[in-house]
């Protein structure tokens, strides 16, 4: 039985976005997505430039502002009836992306390099309600994990403005695979597990830095050069479009310049796992451990949840079983007590990806890591036929794991409404049957 990243997923990342097709058990879904390009010269504008500290950038962006990794976004308040944004030559040409007014409903357009697009008119749906946000928000997220954005300047109506909205107050980090960065999911980055955990918790800031392929442990993966050991340090992912934009320089992350997470849920290993990129157990664990201590080093008060892995779902017999043997679920849960024992919190480590030193920080450490253990969340039709959670199956592990968070470390569930998963509802309105 093939793993969670088959063959095929390593001529997936490079498929162009332009076409746009979302299917649906392998039907097309059908689609409307609006071509929102203007040109800007018909229009007059107020122009914010792309470093205008109204404007608040979420996950992961470069000093060109240019996005990476799963999601990631930009928010804003503004007055008036009108938002359009000029992309920067650096925007994958095509790619896809989500865009709303407040808690409405997401709407989908595609975006050209170079271009403006005018993506709130009094047209839009929501433009002309008010409250209960007020003023209004507008907020975009990339949806593909693999192409982003570069934001060049955001436009207002003439004689409108943008507004600062203030971060949520609570913090979580998603780092990880496929699986957290949305592969094969209908939305992909917006469909995820990872993104319906932060923006399901409600009043959560969330970044998700993930990537298909890749390993913990710092190696060529499925055509990833380098593992999250050494790339969760770096501003970019492992894409060939970080190679072509930051060739052999990519930028660290600068982690003195953000805000640290409160919460950071790894889920990673289903690369490490499978035989075709020959990772031992003992490479693994060092990585994997190294990656924990390279989190405590950054965000000291962080609280750290490591997931067990799924190696989804074959038919015995008569019945369905998860996975193949293996998944390294003792050595994971070995490790996460090492965390937890006393000999290591008398003495903790911290690690730093970019100088690769590891160094004793002096001072005694609370215990910060903690198991949650996947077993039973999804059965076999909960994953898809290339070994990724459905949409479904992603819904489902994101509920359990804000019940665990609410559980074990005592966070309320503040979401009050906004949308989260776009089209997936499915129902029958049909009574005579």
């Amino acid at each position: 039985m093939p793993s969670l990243l088959s063959l095929a997923a390593l001529g997936l990342a490079f498929v162009s976005p332009a076409a746009a097709v979302i299917l649906q058990n392998g039907q097309v879904r059908e689609t409307n997505f609006p071509n929102t390009r203007i040109d800007p010269s018909a229009y007059t504008f107020k122009t914010y430039p792309a470093d205008a500290p109204e404007i608040s950038y979420k996950g992961r962006w470069d000093s060109k502002h240019v996005s990476w990794w799963s999601a990631p976004g930009i928010k804003f308040g503004y007055t008036g009836q009108t938002v359009a944004i000029t992309f920067g030559n650096l925007t994958s040409d095509g790619v896809l992306v989500g865009y709303r007014i407040g808690g409405l409903d997401w709407m989908f357009t595609n975006i050209t390099a170079g271009a403006t697009h005018l993506l709130v008119s009094p047209d839009t749906p929501g433009a002309n309600l008010t409250g209960p946000i007020y003023p209004w928000t507008f907020e975009l997220r990339v949806t593909n994990w693999a192409y982003g954005v570069q934001i060049r300047s955001v436009h207002v109506a003439a004689g409108e403005r943008l507004v600062k909205i203030p971060d949520y107050p609570r913090r979580i980090e998603v780092i990880g695979d496929s699986l957290a960065a949305g592969m094969y999911t209908s939305y992909e980055g917006l469909s995820s597990w990872a993104y319906g955990l932060g923006a399901g918790l409600g009043d959560t800031e969330y970044s998700i830095t993930a990537y298909p392929g890749i390993c913990v442990a710092d190696q060529d993966c499925w055509g990833n050069p380098r593992g999250q050991v050494h790339q969760w340090f770096y501003t970019s992912d492992t894409s060939y479009r970080a190679s072509v934009i930051h060739g052999d320089n990519p930028e660290p992350w600068d982690f003195s310049k953000h805000p640290p997470a409160d919460i950071v849920v790894i889920n990673i290993g289903t690369n490490d796992n499978n035989e075709h990129n020959n990772v031992s157990t003992e490479a693994y664990i060092d990585a994997y451990t190294k990656l924990i201590q390279g989190v405590h080093g950054k965000w000291p008060k962080a609280q750290v949840i490591v997931m067990s892995l799924w190696l989804g779902f074959y038919q015995s017999g008569n019945t369905y079983l998860p996975g193949a043997p293996g998944g390294w679920v003792k050595e994971i849960y070995d490790m996460v007590q090492w965390f937890n024992s006393d000999a290591y919190l008398r003495n903790p480590t911290v690690y730093d990806g970019v100088t690769k030193k590891t160094a004793r920080t002096g001072r005694r450490a609370k215990p910060f890591v903690h198991y949650f253990n996947t077993t039973g969340i999804l059965q076999h039709n909960d994953i898809a036929p290339q070994w990724h959670p459905t949409d479904v199956g992603a819904i489902k592990v994101a509920s359990h794991l804000q019940q665990y968070i609410r559980l074990k470390l005592g966070w309320d569930l503040a979401a009050t409404g906004p949308e989260v998963y776009h089209e997936t509802l499915y129902w029958n309105d049909e009574s005579g049957y």
